[in-house]
């Protein structure tokens, strides 16, 4: 039976084509010294110009110029001009075939070249066998291979045989990795990793449906729950060190396969792909069920926090009303007092007889109870709530063993004393029961007068610190991704050690901790004597600094008339189209539907409709069941295995570069800016239904809860990234995760965000990476500046600054901090997940420090830069504008469900996010081509187009889009390839 094609035929047109483009003729056609020589050896012209395009194309792509082929003209030309021949002497050499033949064999005698026979073949797959355990897509692999046939100088076969390659050696890939999970396992846990796939009556269809169904909802029966499941999956005795047998890449997939197959077609596998399959579901549970537990501990002493925090300031406000008459009671007599000071008169008696002694007693004694301090400390509220603590505490402590580093030992003895507690019903505390790390805060709640702890205050405040440090990463737990040793995240010693000894280090500061700061020092002498001069004149752009302060005129963003009446103008000829039917005309502009591939096989989906539809479901808020019923085609059994198998995350990052890649490529977005600014902030969306129970309150935007969605846009409106973050989580360390893991081929010099998205780390890290970063600060006079030692300071700064820079602790710790910026650049580790466990460090972390010291300073050149710099204000006004407007265009496509999140993992959230934002970057790409087309037509009837009336044109509309109705996939209403939809016609618009 003929094995099914891995890769269409336009991958492999491409892959044989022969250069076309300037670049690609440049790189691939330009002769060495040597090439030329040996070219020169041909006396003719014609001979000399054939000669070298067969030399050319045996290296790229690596095949033979068949006889009567065609070399495209830009080539011919290109190689022409370097071999001293007309282009058309090549019509001569066309006639003698046999000069074709032996120029062909003495090029791949001298080249060394071979053609693909049985020899080649085994040796090339043996190679690429161990290639596919690491890379897992047909794409991947194909490319791969071609390149190593080139390096190898082996003439490519036909796509035929090079795909019958690839299938082999992934199936080898495959099998190797069955044995690696499965060496070792004996026969009975073989026999309980089966078990999984029986159905019983207390886990419903099937055990693994059971330990996959834990709900994440914050409670403390859903934490037992997770911690019931987990117990579980330890039990089933698999290692966990058989993860790090195989290639992460190939893990990732198997675990993926089993986590997403049903309990039946996982029946259906062979061993031991079936067991193979079944472990690393199994292993990834154990780690994805222990991050839920931890999070969710994390949540509900939050959410506890929280409610003792509202209620001490709700009891605090209540005690203060009641205490009124009391105080102006005690008013009354401290005036008593205080006269019968100044006229020498007793004060006991002034007090009598000015309220009486009796009510001043009551009075001093309810004003008394009112100042305690748990009458103003939400501690002691927490302390009340240690019931409800007590219902998942010795949970959570049975199942984990907490490792930390050595300041956190106190806590770790602590855990280990309320883990036996619970074990052995104890109900007071040891008399050696830790105390060391109570912080100050918390010692009179927990420590009575008698010098011993108060076991209830105890427990709550262990709890409390204990969720301090997993949030910063010096208490870990083994097993876990989120919450897993700070040092496992940075790239091992040993290799930072060897990339800094070949050098130079991918960073954007000198590598030398001196030159470092001798360069940053001149920067800030001159900007500073700079500002000072300015100010001193009074020829700050739009600002003042003197003996009164900082003031800055804000910048307003005004469009003027004449440009919102030539956008509205523009609009109004866009042609009106569904939104299945724009989704249509981008993939058939950019083929991004290919990038949503089968999770194992990696072909493309077989049917793009059912596949749009789950992709506009997730956009559009709808859902699939919802959908289902909303479009003719696609059923919900469909939709659903089209999304379970072809919908990932990192398929919606695919599909994305590939849309932002085109519309950078059209001439229109070049006006709105170069591509190398940006900016980002954070939209909050409402959490409904059963996501509510999920959704973080964050009083900016009332009391309901939600989660953000954090987007990147560039300044061209491209929106490169986008992912979900909590709606109570600082937007300030996902900042440079959208910069560094977008996918496309995007550079930025420069970016920009709000208030929320800056902290002195942030301005640390960009600094490190070398992004310049340009944060829209408010409360810009409050901001402290900082010098260096033994700097002199002007007069007019001195109310700003805060002090000096630790340049010795930045020596101390600098190769640590190069550290962190090769690993998150190198995509190592997450810039969010370092920043936000450096943010929560206690202070004496090193490394979180000198990162401080390093964004205090390069905070303060940034501040100087932008009182003297109305541009920089300009440029940071106007890109985040542009992430504003976007807001507008994605509330009107994610409108279903009145606009709330009802999903309850964050998977499905991610899903929504990263759906919504594809349909908002098709609808702009869209946009963009069409709005050219309007701009060209408009010129044509010659109307006045500007530059400075196009850059207000903004491609975010959407009232010529319709996102309602039935939602139809009308293929064979799609324009012809190369064509456009004819415009609306408005005479009066298109009149000269």
């Amino acid at each position: 039976m003929a094995r099914r094609r891995l890769l269409g035929d336009a991958f492999w047109a491409g892959v044989f084509a022969l250069p076309t483009e300037e670049l690609e003729v440049v790189r691939h056609c330009t002769l060495t010294p040597d090439d030329l020589a040996l070219v020169a050896a041909k006396r003719s012209p014609h001979n000399r110009l054939a000669y070298a395009l067969l030399l050319l194309v045996l290296r790229h792509p690596g095949r033979a110029l068949e006889a009567g082929e065609a070399p495209p003209a830009p080539m011919v030309a290109y190689v022409a001009r370097q071999v001293d021949a007309d282009p058309a002497a090549l019509e001569v050499y066309r006639l003698r075939p046999q000069s074709r033949r032996e120029h062909l064999a003495e090029l791949m005698r001298r080249g060394g070249f071979r053609n693909f026979g049985r020899t080649e073949a085994r040796v090339i797959g043996g190679w690429l066998n161990t290639v596919a355990g690491s890379r897992r897509t047909p794409a991947e692999l194909a490319t791969t291979l071609i390149e190593e046939l080139r390096r190898r100088r082996i003439l490519m076969p036909t796509p035929g045989v090079l795909e019958g390659l690839i299938q082999e050696a992934r199936a080898r890939a495959e099998r190797v990795v069955h044995r690696a999970l499965t060496d070792g396992i004996d026969a009975a846990r073989l026999a309980a990793l089966d078990g999984l796939l029986v159905a019983t009556p207390d886990t419903g269809p099937s055990r693994l449906a059971w330990l996959r169904g834990a709900s994440v909802s914050p409670a403390a029966a859903n934490l037992h729950g997770l911690v019931e499941r987990l117990r579980a999956v330890r039990a089933l005795g698999i290692e966990r060190s058989r993860e790090a047998a195989v290639p992460p890449v190939a893990f990732d997939a198997l675990a993926g396969e089993g986590l997403r197959m049903t309990a039946q077609h996982l029946r259906d596998l062979a061993q031991p792909r079936r067991g193979a399959t079944l472990a690393a579901a199994v292993l990834r549970l154990e780690a994805e069920l222990t991050d839920a537990a931890l999070l969710m501990f994390d949540k509900l002493m939050g959410t506890l926090s929280r409610r003792a925090e509202q209620g001490t300031t709700e009891g605090a406000a209540g005690a203060l009303r009641d205490a009124q008459v009391h105080l102006r009671l005690l008013a009354r007599a401290g005036r008593a007092v205080i006269a019968a000071r100044e006229g020498g008169t007793d004060a006991a008696e002034a007090v009598e007889q000015a309220v009486g002694w009796a009510p001043f007693l009551r009075a001093v004694a309810e004003v008394e109870d009112l100042a305690r301090p748990e009458a103003v400390d939400m501690r002691a509220d927490l302390v009340g709530r240690w019931p409800a603590i007590r219902r998942f505490a010795p949970a959570l402590l049975e199942a984990f063993d907490f490792e930390g580093a050595a300041g956190t030992a106190g806590l770790r003895k602590a855990l280990a004393v309320m883990r036996e507690m619970d074990a052995t019903d104890r109900r007071t505390l040891p008399d050696d029961a830790p105390t060391g790390f109570i912080r100050r805060a918390w010692r009179p709640f927990v420590i009575g007068t008698d010098g011993k702890p108060d076991r209830r205050a105890w427990e709550v405040c262990v709890l409390s610190e204990l969720r301090d440090r997993l949030r910063a990463g010096d208490v870990w737990v083994r097993g876990s991704r989120r919450y897993r040793n700070f040092e496992d995240l940075l790239l091992p010693r040993p290799t930072f050690a060897a990339l800094r000894a070949e050098g130079p280090l991918p960073v954007g500061v000198a590598e030398d901790i001196e030159a470092h700061l001798a360069s940053r020092r001149e920067a800030l002498e001159t900007a500073i004597a700079e500002v000072a001069a300015l100010a001193g004149a009074g020829r700050l752009p739009d600002a003042t600094l003197d003996e009164d302060g900082l003031r800055i005129t804000p910048i307003r963003a005004e469009t003027p008339p004449e440009a919102r009446r030539f956008a509205a103008d523009a609009y109004a000829l866009l042609p009106r189209i569904r939104i299945t039917d724009l989704l249509l005309e981008v993939d058939g502009w950019t083929s991004f539907s290919e990038c949503f591939t089968h999770a194992r096989s990696g072909r493309p989906a077989p049917d793009r409709a059912a596949l749009l539809t789950a992709v506009l479901a997730d956009g559009i808020n709808l859902g699939l069941t919802r959908m289902a019923e909303s479009c003719r085609g696609p059923t919900l059994r469909q939709l659903a295995w089209t999304h379970d198998w072809h919908v990932r995350e990192e398929c919606y990052a695919a599909a994305l570069a590939r849309l932002i890649e085109a519309h950078r490529a059209l001439p229109l977005a070049a006006a709105w800016g170069n591509g190398t600014t940006s900016s980002s902030d954070g939209q909050f969306f409402r959490a409904g239904g059963r996501g509510e129970a999920v959704g973080d309150v964050n009083a900016r935007h009332g009391n309901e809860p939600g989660v953000a969605f954090y987007t990147h846009i560039s300044d061209q409106f491209g929106p490169f990234h986008t992912k979900v973050i909590a709606a109570t989580a600082s937007e300030a360390p996902h900042v440079l995760d959208g910069l560094l893991r977008h996918g496309t081929g995007l550079r930025f010099a420069e970016h920009y965000t709000d208030t929320g998205g800056a902290t002195d780390q942030v301005f640390g890290l960009f600094a490190l990476l070398g992004i310049r970063f340009a944060p829209r600060l408010r409360d810009l006079k409050d901001r402290r500046l900082y010098a260096f030692r033994g700097m002199a300071v002007p007069e007019a700064f001195s109310s700003m600054m805060g002090g000096t820079i630790d340049t010795e602790h930045l020596r101390a710790h600098w190769d640590e901090a190069l550290r962190l910026a090769v690993s998150v650049g190198s995509g190592q580790v997450a810039a969010s997940d370092v920043l936000r466990r450096l943010a929560a460090y206690p202070r004496q972390n090193g490394l979180a420090v000198a990162l401080r010291e390093i964004g205090r300073l390069e905070r303060t050149l940034f501040t100087l830069d932008w009182l003297r710099s109305s541009d920089l204000r300009r440029r940071a006004n106007a890109g985040l504008n542009k992430g504003e407007a976007r807001n507008a265009l994605t509330r009107a496509v994610f409108f279903h469900r009145l606009g709330e999140l009802r999903d309850r993992s964050f998977e499905n959230q991610a899903y929504r996010a990263s759906g919504l934002n594809l349909l908002v970057a098709a609808i702009i790409l869209w946009n963009t081509r069409y709005l050219q087309a309007v701009f060209d037509a408009l010129r044509a009837r010659g109307q006045v187009v500007t530059p400075d009336l196009v850059r207000h044109v903004a491609p975010l509309g959407w009232e010529h889009i319709g996102l309602t109705g039935d939602y139809v996939w009308a293929a064979e209403a799609q324009p012809i390839a190369g064509a456009l939809r004819p415009l609306r016609d408005r005479p009066s618009l298109l009149a000269a």
